[in-house]
């Protein structure tokens, strides 16, 4: 090793390298030795922020009884993203009836799966002190819709919304399931977060329209899974294209193809295309979800087709 010496003529601070070339007094000149030793110490460095980073997080804990979970999300809101939530577990229950489904709403403020999926009243308790899922159509689902009045607005701070996912986590008897597809607030926020470095996530399945400004905020989500190390099974392009009722002449209202362009971008795949149709539109309104009050439309089909391509780039479930 090289040997430095300091000398100190009056008030400046002079530093010799292996070189033998002179740093400039001042501050630089203490980066610049900084510097010099860096890549020797690069790598030890590395691995200790490391472990001091990960002793603040949470340790990851699947949730009992669930073999696999899918993550719906979007960086923007009014994308679809629970109407797509709820036809792809129920697309998934009837790709094939030997699985069982589950459905979980996250969306704190603005839960809407209780609607869609025509289900009111408070859940029951297990003999364990557990809430147990409300059902219909043959997907068990919870929501905090359940425990609060329709009409209320849930005005909590942060700790108290990171509380309530901890119990709909945590606190809920799901029994045996294979899938629980879990319906995202949207945005990059503390629940997204906390949801992804609590659990064991299977693969997330970002929704976006074709518009430039929905776009911008569905990259930004599929970072945000890469950055916490959740695998992106691929893009969903919602509202694709309208069709018009009468003459059947079709007009991409939001943009033409701007998923696919955004899925290249990141290196995925776009999982599938659902049409802006007022069919989809009237059944989530009345409760009716579109996959099962009309299972032979072509809307129904394009949520089925999704659902098989995103169980075809799950991995493999744990034993």
């Amino acid at each position: 090793m090289g040997l430095w010496r300091r000398l100190l003529p009056g008030r400046g601070m002079v530093l010799w390298g292996d070189s033998g070339a002179a740093v400039p007094p001042g501050r630089s000149g203490i980066w610049a030795a900084r510097r010099q030793f860096s890549g020797a110490e690069s790598d030890p460095l590395k691995q200790r922020r490391a472990q001091i980073m990960s002793r603040g997080l949470p340790k990851q804990k699947p949730i009992e009884g669930v073999k696999q979970v899918i993550v719906v999300a979007s960086g923007k809101g009014g994308v679809g993203k629970s109407t797509t939530a709820v036809n792809l577990a129920l697309a998934l229950a009837a790709n094939d009836s030997t699985k069982t489904i589950g459905l979980l709403d996250a969306d704190v403020y603005g839960p809407s799966i209780p609607k869609m999926m025509n289900l009111k009243g408070n859940p029951e308790l297990s003999q364990n002190n557990l809430m147990r899922p409300l059902l219909n159509y043959g997907i068990a689902c919870m929501s905090m819709g359940f425990l609060v009045e329709e009409t209320a607005p849930v005005v909590w701070r942060g700790l108290l919304v990171m509380s309530a996912v901890e119990k709909l986590l945590r606190q809920v008897d799901w029994g045996l399931l294979d899938y629980l597809v879990i319906d995202m607030p949207p945005g990059t926020g503390d629940v997204q977060l906390s949801i992804s470095q609590n659990i064991p996530i299977s693969g997330a399945v970002i929704v976006s329209t074709p518009q430039d400004i929905a776009l911008m905020d569905a990259h930004k989500g599929a970072e945000m899974f890469r950055k916490v190390h959740v695998p992106v099974l691929g893009l969903i392009q919602n509202m694709s294209v309208f069709q018009c009722p009468k003459c059947k002449h079709e007009t991409p209202i939001f943009g033409a193809d701007g998923a696919r362009k955004l899925a290249r971008t990141l290196n995925l795949d776009v999982l599938g295309d659902i049409p802006l149709h007022l069919s989809i539109r009237e059944a989530s309104d009345t409760g009716q979800p579109i996959v099962f009050s009309q299972p032979e439309s072509d809307e129904a089909k394009a949520y089925l087709r999704v659902a098989v391509e995103v169980v075809r780039r799950l991995p493999p479930p744990p034993e």
